[in-house]
């Protein structure tokens, strides 16, 4: 079902390093959602319209307003590293070499 290049392709795009194992492992996962998706195909859907979305928006808008806040040095005094006027903070991921 999932071939060597698709394991390849998603080791890839998401940043990882696998064993043989783990590469097994998660093929053997990905190949058991897949299933569980294609039995989903065998449903009697006839009649049944479609939802325009899963579920209906919540409004989330508020006014902008403008109140007291921290200054850029105050805020600053408080981050465990700072550096010319900015936040220092960790990668969130480390690109792969090689």
């Amino acid at each position: 079902m999932v071939d060597d290049n698709e394991m390849r392709r998603l080791e890839e795009s998401a940043g990882l390093r696998l064993t043989s194992t783990e590469k097994e492992e998660l093929r053997e996962e990905i190949e058991r959602v897949l299933l569980r998706f294609r039995s989903l195909e065998k449903l009697d859907t006839e009649g049944t319209l479609p939802l325009p979305r899963a579920a209906q928006p919540v409004e989330t808008c508020r006014d902008d307003t403008v109140s007291p806040s921290l200054s850029q040095k105050e805020a600053l005094l408080q981050a465990p590293e700072a550096c010319e006027g900015y936040f220092v903070v960790p990668p969130l991921r480390e690109h792969a070499t090689g």
